[in-house]
């Protein structure tokens, strides 16, 4: 099966824009596979004439998708009638993690696989864990669907590293130590670099980490190391709460201690301290002018779009694993990583690092499921399948991983 693919979602509104958008995409030199989203209505009944004009660009051709510019994802139906209509193999839920189970609910009514970046958290309650859609694990395998959770980069390819180290380098792994940097500026005094609701609700909550046997809370920031990053240098970490703790805790032998730190510049704290003691960080709905709103929906709404970031970040994303454990019977360390930057992200899809660091593992784990190298009916994390062929595509697709064998522990 040929793989090699791009998706074109500019506002292409005619004939002109499509040839311009084709000529690129030859002289980029793409072949295999392509998906032009944004045509169909133009091109809708003529799918045949479409076909023809790609083919006069050597190009290969698969599918004319509608793009969907009004789409309640939480309306199961709604979901439902798309799906019957595109008819595909695996939906890939790239939405807020509060639709998570209504896209779950329809692709097992439709009988389609699902993938997911992050875990499903309600709407009113920053908190996020696995049990709401681990319930669905026995419909999906009555149905022989699998759904594949987290495959973004952390939780995701964090995970996958874990069962890389554990098939590849250890008997038992006793501490994991997941370190994500981001040291892009994008120069703004204050922006988040993906959905800012998600983001910010996600470091304002509690901390916690897992050690022997069960959580440890902290306060929100509580707990900060220094790291000296490969390729970036020293920053400042923050322990917080993350969602592939809980399963590699279940999944990882031997694991004693889990740990999820990020880095933050000490500007951007100082500015979510700020908008915390106005309120504008919380969750809970106030009347303004007679409407209901909710403050941190409002703060998204005049903050930076995290779309916008790339062309102006600058610097690299570190973003790996600490391991510590035994291998025939001895003490053994390693780390691995990837470092990326973001003006090369950039200049490959026009967005900066950290969106390319979601999109590949994203597209990665539907290929694993749509090549069948990962095939097993039910609701799994990317942990619990083979780690080789997802490890081989990360190299393939942009995002090559180092191994370090005596690192730096973090205390």
């Amino acid at each position: 099966m040929e793989i090699g693919y791009t998706v074109w979602e500019w506002g292409l509104e005619s004939e002109d824009d499509l040839k311009t958008a084709l000529n690129d995409m030859k002289k980029l030199g793409y072949q295999n596979f392509e998906n032009f989203i944004g045509m169909a209505d133009l091109y809708e009944g003529r799918e045949e004439e479409f076909n023809r004009l790609v083919k006069e660009y050597g190009l290969k051709f698969t599918a004319l998708y509608h793009y969907i510019r009004d789409m309640d994802a939480d309306n199961v139906e709604e979901l439902k009638a798309l799906i019957k209509k595109v008819e595909p193999e695996v939906v890939l839920n790239l939405a807020l993690p509060y639709q998570d189970l209504h896209i779950m609910d329809a692709c097992l009514a439709c009988g389609v696989h699902y993938v997911d970046t992050a875990n499903y958290e309600p709407e009113d309650t920053a908190k996020f864990e696995y049990k709401w859609q681990w319930a669905y694990r026995d419909a999906y395998e009555k149905a022989g669907l699998t759904a594949l959770l987290g495959s973004g980069f952390d939780p995701g390819v964090t995970s996958v590293f874990s069962a890389y180290a554990l098939k590849h380098y250890f008997d038992e792994i006793n501490y994991i130590d997941i370190l994500d940097c981001n040291a892009g500026d994008h120069g703004y005094p204050f922006a988040t670099n993906f959905n800012p609701e998600i983001n910010i609700r996600e470091v304002s909550a509690k901390g916690s980490y897992w050690e022997d046997g069960h959580w440890v809370e902290t306060e929100p920031m509580e707990i900060k190391r220094v790291y000296n990053f490969p390729e970036i240098g020293p920053k400042d970490m923050y322990l917080l709460h993350h969602e592939e703790i809980e399963s590699l805790a279940l999944n990882i032998p031997g694991i004693k201690r889990i740990r999820f730190f990020m880095t933050f510049g000490e500007s951007y704290l100082t500015h979510l301290r700020c908008l915390e003691n106005v309120g504008m960080t919380s969750i809970e709905p106030i009347m303004f002018e007679g409407k209901e709103i909710v403050p941190l929906q409002f703060l998204k709404a005049v903050l930076p779009d995290p779309s916008s970031l790339g062309p102006r970040t600058k610097g690299k994303t570190n973003i790996g694993c600490i391991f510590v454990g035994k291998k025939d019977g001895k003490e053994k360390k390693i780390y691995i990583y990837n470092t990326c930057d973001h003006q090369e992200c950039y200049k490959e899809v026009g967005s900066q690092a950290i969106s390319y660091t979601t999109g590949v593992p994203a597209m990665v784990g539907a290929m694993m499921l749509l090549t069948g190298k990962w095939s097993k009916p039910g609701v799994y994390t990317v942990e619990e399948f083979d780690p080789d062929p997802y490890m081989d595509a990360l190299n393939q697709w942009g995002l090559p991983w180092q191994i370090d064998e005596n690192p730096v522990l973090v205390d």
